[in-house]
């Protein structure tokens, strides 16, 4: 019987989101990217809630406010957009990428029309009554951020690791 060696070569595993010390991805597209995002929040988060920051004139959310919160919105899609597609660097897009893009986009469409459905004429207060942002219109909004973070999953690049596709198949 012999005894294993001390001295064996230790390997190291095979590098997964980096080949050859290169990175697969773009840090300064990825970091303006988070940077126009966290600036969108802030201002979504100034016209959604300017109570936060002191700036609250009206007991109503209205037409300053929505308009404020959709560019926030804007924003941080944008922002998200340019994140989420840096990680494609050097390689075509899936479908579901395309998808993901044309969700996003949807996803803020549905949010502008309902958000501002009472300054487009087809609201529960069209003008020239004060607009109200009511309860359906923030349905609406939120429908319409939830297929913008659908969206977004979509635009997650999914790569198999190197180390899955060296295996076999347990069932083979």
């Amino acid at each position: 019987m012999t005894q294993p060696s001390e001295t064996a070569p230790v390997t190291a595993p095979p590098p997964t989101w980096k080949t050859a010390g290169k990175k697969t991805f773009s840090s300064r597209r990825i970091r303006s990217g988070l940077v126009i995002t966290l600036l969108g929040l802030l201002i979504f988060l100034i016209g959604a809630r300017p109570g936060f920051f002191g700036v609250d004139r009206s007991p109503v959310i209205g037409f300053i406010q929505i308009a404020v919160f959709l560019v926030g919105l804007a924003l941080v899609c944008l922002g998200g957009y340019i994140s989420l597609m840096a990680l494609w660097k050097d390689q075509q897009t899936s479908i579901s990428a395309d998808i993901g893009l044309r969700l996003v986009a949807t996803g803020y469409v549905i949010s502008v029309f309902t958000g501002m459905a009472d300054m487009f004429g087809f609201g529960s207060h069209p003008l020239p009554g004060i607009p109200y942002f009511g309860p359906w219109q923030a349905l609406g909004v939120e429908i319409g951020q939830a297929v913008i973070a659908l969206g977004f999953l979509l635009l997650i690049p999914l790569r198999p690791s190197r180390r899955d596709s060296g295996k076999k198949n347990p069932s083979d």
